[in-house]
């Protein structure tokens, strides 16, 4: 069972991810915007993966990406971005950033444990 952190503001999708990753198994924890899901793994580095929105209020995904990176702790920990808003340069650019997956919005079941299923497999891989 993996612990994964759910960086979202809107509370409809934030629902959505969590239901579907505990139907996984695995455990869900959310947070309010990304300042709070950083300040999470780095008050605790137990989770297995990041899922997280875009545009967010105090931190945005961009900015989570880059501050996680820059920090050698999370050079190599799976991150999902997902939104709804972003064409296709948009996304080259998050996976240039970072980014370990890109997930359109509004999320769709398979397509999101597809990408869990992926990322902690390679995550075991590391």
């Amino acid at each position: 069972m993996a612990k994964i952190l759910i960086a979202e503001d809107d509370r409809i999708s934030q629902k959505l991810a969590a239901k579907i990753v505990e139907e996984m198994g695995h455990t869900a924890f959310v947070s309010p915007h990304g300042k709070h899901a950083y300040e999470t793994l780095n008050a605790s580095n137990e989770f297995d993966l990041l899922i997280t929105d875009i545009m967010m209020p105090e931190m945005d995904g961009r900015q989570l990406i880059q501050t996680l990176r820059g920090d050698q702790r999370f050079m190599n920990f799976p991150i999902i971005i997902m939104s709804a808003v972003v064409g296709l340069s948009e996304i080259s650019n998050l996976l240039r950033l970072g980014a370990t997956l890109f997930l359109a919005k509004p999320l769709e079941r398979e397509e999101l444990q597809e990408y869990i299923r992926r990322c902690l497999k390679d995550g075991a891989n590391n």
